[in-house]
């Protein structure tokens, strides 16, 4: 509601151009109806902030594509890709012979972008849902004995799925579980959860802002991503291309 409303007061006060930075884009996962009679969230985000008067939206790994289409406005859907695969040649010394993980199939896509840029192997874990936040059965496609195991997500909430799957990992004798994520959202026992499961390091973005957690749990760790949005907004102001933002991260 904040946003909304310094929205509509630029605006109404003849701004030229309103450019919103959301890193994290709220209601994301709410982008389908998974149900009868299920709202679409996402979408009324996304009307909301159009109605308001802006212009241009910039964010960074939406939990699916197609929340661009909600607009009639320019998204630009920033990729925190470039800055993981930094973080994991800089910190995982044995990462050639490493496994990259999906913890649901909806991610698979983005593990494998990963494991082909890095030329190393990917798994699967398919996952069944009893109900929202609780998962009933995990399966685990792909090899990882003897490997480290990177697990890949976008958002984690209460890493119940999480953590179930790096206890399903070490069964297949993975070496090592690190868990890497845009979005660290840590609701309710998410932080009791990580510090009492095998998982090496959990390493987020500071899309949502982690200095408190990180002082409660000793495995989470901060990829900083200021630089990329840093850049997104000055090429958006002054018209410049994209493009190369998408492939690497800004020095």
């Amino acid at each position: 509601m904040e946003l909304l409303v310094m929205i509509n007061a630029c605006k109404i006060a003849s701004a030229t151009r309103i450019t919103a930075v959301i890193p994290c884009f709220p209601y994301a996962r709410q982008d389908k109806k998974d149900k009868s009679r299920a709202p679409i969230t996402a979408k009324l985000v996304a009307n909301m902030l159009s109605v308001a008067g802006t212009d241009h939206i910039i964010t960074m790994d939406l939990h699916a594509s197609q929340i661009q289409g909600f607009f009639e406005i320019p998204v630009d859907n920033l990729y925190a890709e470039p800055a993981v695969m930094k973080w994991i040649k800089e910190n995982i010394s044995d990462w050639k012979n490493a496994c990259i993980v999906s913890p649901d199939a909806g991610g698979a896509k983005r593990v494998t972008s990963i494991a082909d840029q890095l030329n190393v192997e990917f798994a699967l874990i398919h996952k069944e849902r009893k109900k929202a936040n609780e998962v009933q059965s995990m399966v685990l496609v792909g090899d990882v004995r003897e490997k480290p195991a990177i697990l890949v997500d976008d958002m984690a909430d209460t890493c119940g799925t999480l953590c179930t799957a790096a206890e399903k990992l070490f069964e297949a004798g993975a070496a090592k579980v690190y868990a890497i994520l845009t979005h660290g959202v840590f609701s309710g026992p998410a932080l009791s959860r990580i510090e009492n499961a095998s998982i090496e390091a959990v390493v987020v973005t500071n899309t949502i802002p982690q200095d408190e957690k990180m002082k409660i749990c000793s495995k989470i760790q901060c990829i900083d991503v200021s630089r990329i949005i840093a850049e997104a907004i000055r090429r958006a102001h002054n018209g410049e291309s994209m493009s190369d933002l998408y492939a690497n991260v800004p020095l």
